[in-house]
């Protein structure tokens, strides 16, 4: 019955399935139930949830949500911690990572949104991932060798990923790193009260423990071995070399003042340990997650009492601070930013905690003039207040100036790749080219993934690696093929038939001949009947899901350890604090299950004709917990209507 709007019930709901007057008949032959005269049948539709189709690396989030909350369960004697670590890393072997310092489109995209707030999936994550790391799960490297070598040029998130992935397919590799350390820009670039030292290190030692995966450190390909000896001694190359290069501000004198310097080199100083205090003054240029970095880092490590070095030098690495220094005091730190605080491009708690730990941030206003002294050094920097014009900057007519002091300016704008001595794969951005499957145009074995291909999030490069490691494995292994165009919705899909495999219910070999007549056989067990597979084409919606079956349930969130102004100083702890077990699998149960069956069973209780029932447990699995008699069904479609998931849509079945 349709409930008028101004009833309290509906108060902060926004689903309706009908709309006011649809309670009632407009003749007394619709009131009298008639089945559907187009014979349609319900048909199991397995889709793509939004969740999933807004991850860049492409994990089969639903699936490790549905495991984590009990409904998809391990074969065997498999923990649920130990299956659901199985299912998220088919996509992203850095959980614990990327469940503290991904800032989670997919939770952006998550339909639970349209009902209350999204699912924490991060948080889910980074359960799995710790939970992995104190099992001391390891990765299958059974896969046979197929004695092919792959040269992984930069040991990155990218490069260890496609290291991992072309383990699986059976490849041998070898990662080469100019660090003595591998992890890239998230062990470079990322402070440690971020992603705990201990965590990234388990999870990258997990990958190189895989056999047939060795590391070449402190070597530098251009430099100390050349690209033709990697030609020469492996059947293909994988340029993972991320962007370690800081873009300078846009004035006119950026390259003239010596303590002005880009974060990339300010944050490489402070992770090596080089640089335990820095300037009185700090000033960044940004708006991005790196930035809130610069900041955050200058308000913890702060500055001496009696500061009389020049800044730039232990931030670029010249000089070395060797010890902790007792008389350190507060920075006076300020951030610049283009765009309103609400539309920064770091994440909204980043933000939020830089303000917390007395940071100012100035926003819509753009740097116009570094002011030096008589020495050529910076002493400020002017900003005016600015508006976006596409995606320039310009100065607001009539605009106010601001002179903000600086004894550092830190610009985090941008990066590019360092590449010095590969030369000849560089494009004019300073980054390689690729195609679609992440090959080099015109340099036949040899691909790329990663920040080199275009600045973007660690998961970004991730998913490139995963797709370049198949794009190696085909040149590798079947290169008289043609290569496949990739599906629409590119991601690490659920496999209903891996499923059915694995709960041994695979269907029967079919044998044309053991059958005369070949309709009606959705009794055999030949195929997967009353089901189809769309999710490499189609992501599912809010507006194909019955929202009203959900209730609101509050999101369990994790706090987080974020110091004051006045706490700031010498806070290294972890910023982001656990959810418990219970409170894990709590969040898991929102999860919606978007495309997918979630048991809920109400095509069963509301099926007027008894035609939709559960089958059998011992033939029952994720995706096969239901099924249709079509001598019962008339097609009324109500199982469509009030299917949760949007899984059943009516068909011709089959």
């Amino acid at each position: 019955m349709a409930t008028s709007p101004d009833d309290k019930t509906l108060e902060g709901y926004t689903f309706r399935r009908f709309e006011d007057g649809d309670n009632t008949w407009d003749s007394m032959e619709e009131a009298i139930f008639r089945e559907d005269t187009s014979y349609k049948c319900p048909t199991y539709i397995q889709k793509t949830p939004p969740c999933q189709g807004s991850c860049p690396s492409g994990e089969d989030i639903r699936g490790w949500l549905q495991i984590v909350r009990g409904i998809e369960k391990p074969a065997g004697d498999m923990s649920m911690q130990e299956y659901a670590f199985r299912r998220s890393t088919t996509a992203n072997p850095f959980p614990s990572m990327m469940g503290r310092v991904c800032p989670a489109p997919c939770e952006e995209g998550c339909n639970r949104n349209d009902v209350d707030d999204f699912v924490g999936i991060n948080s889910v994550e980074q359960y799995i991932g710790d939970q992995a790391i104190e099992s001391g799960l390891t990765f299958d490297d059974s896969a046979p060798l197929s004695g092919k070598k792959v040269a992984i040029v930069g040991g990155g998130v990218a490069g260890m990923a496609a290291a991992y992935q072309l383990r699986k397919m059976g490849h041998a590799s070898t990662i080469f790193d100019d660090h003595d350390k591998l992890g890239g820009m998230a062990r470079y670039g990322i402070p440690g009260y971020r992603v705990p030292r201990d965590k990234m290190d388990a999870e990258i030692q997990r990958i190189t423990d895989m056999d047939s995966v060795q590391v070449k450190l402190n070597t530098r390909v251009g430099k100390d071995i050349s690209v033709e000896s990697l030609e020469e001694e492996y059947d293909a190359i994988l340029w993972a070399l991320g962007c370690k290069k800081g873009r300078g501000l846009f004035v006119d004198n950026w390259n003239e003042v010596p303590n002005a310097i880009t974060a990339v080199e300010f944050l490489e100083a402070f992770n090596l340990g080089d640089m335990k205090y820095t300037a009185p003054k700090v000033v960044c240029v940004g708006g991005g997650d790196t930035s809130i970095d610069v900041v955050s880092v200058s308000r913890r490590i702060g500055t001496l009492a009696d500061y009389n070095e020049k800044p730039e030098e232990a931030a670029t690495g010249k000089i070395k601070h060797k010890s902790e220094p007792s008389n350190k005091v507060p920075s006076e730190v300020t951030l610049t930013s283009l765009f309103p605080l609400d539309q920064m491009t770091a994440a909204e708690h980043e933000v939020q905690d830089a303000l917390i730990e007395g940071v100012t941030i100035l926003t819509e206003v753009m740097p116009t003039e570094i002011v030096v002294d008589d020495s050529g050094r910076a002493i400020a920097l002017k900003v005016v207040e600015s508006v976006m014009e596409g995606n320039v900057p310009k100065p607001k007519e009539g605009g106010k100036e601001t002179l903000i002091e600086a004894d550092l300016i830190v610009s985090a704008i941008g990066q590019f790749g360092d590449l010095e001595g590969l030369e000849d794969l560089g494009n004019d951005r300073n980054a390689i080219d690729a195609d679609n499957f992440y090959q080099v145009p015109g340099k036949e074995g040899h691909f790329v993934a990663g920040d080199i291909v275009r600045p973007h999030l660690l998961t970004t490069a991730i998913g490139q690696a995963s797709i370049a490691a198949e794009t190696i494995d085909h040149y590798l292994v079947h290169n008289d093929e043609k290569l496949r165009k990739r599906p629409k919705v590119d991601k690490h899909h659920f496999d209903l038939l891996d499923k059915l495999k694995e709960a041994e219910l695979a269907p029967i070999p079919f044998d044309e001949g053991k059958e005369e007549d070949l309709r009606g056989t959705d009794k055999d067990n030949y195929a997967i009947h009353n089901f189809d597979d769309r999710s490499e084409h189609e992501i599912v919606s809010s507006s194909e899901l019955f929202l009203g079956h959900f209730e609101k349930v509050e999101r369990n969130k994790r706090t987080e350890d974020v110091p004051s102004k006045d706490e700031v100083l010498g806070h290294f702890v972890e910023r982001m604090n656990a959810l418990a077990e219970e409170q894990v699998i709590a969040e898991a149960e929102r999860c919606m299950s978007c495309g997918l069956c979630f048991e809920c069973d109400n095509c069963v209780i509301y099926c007027p004709q008894d035609a939709v029932y559960r089958v059998k447990k011992d033939q029952a699995t994720t995706g096969r917990y239901v099924d249709t008699d079509y001598d019962r069904c008339v097609g009324c479609h109500i199982c469509a209507d009030v299917c949760p998931t949007g899984y059943i849509e009516m068909g011709l079945g089959g």
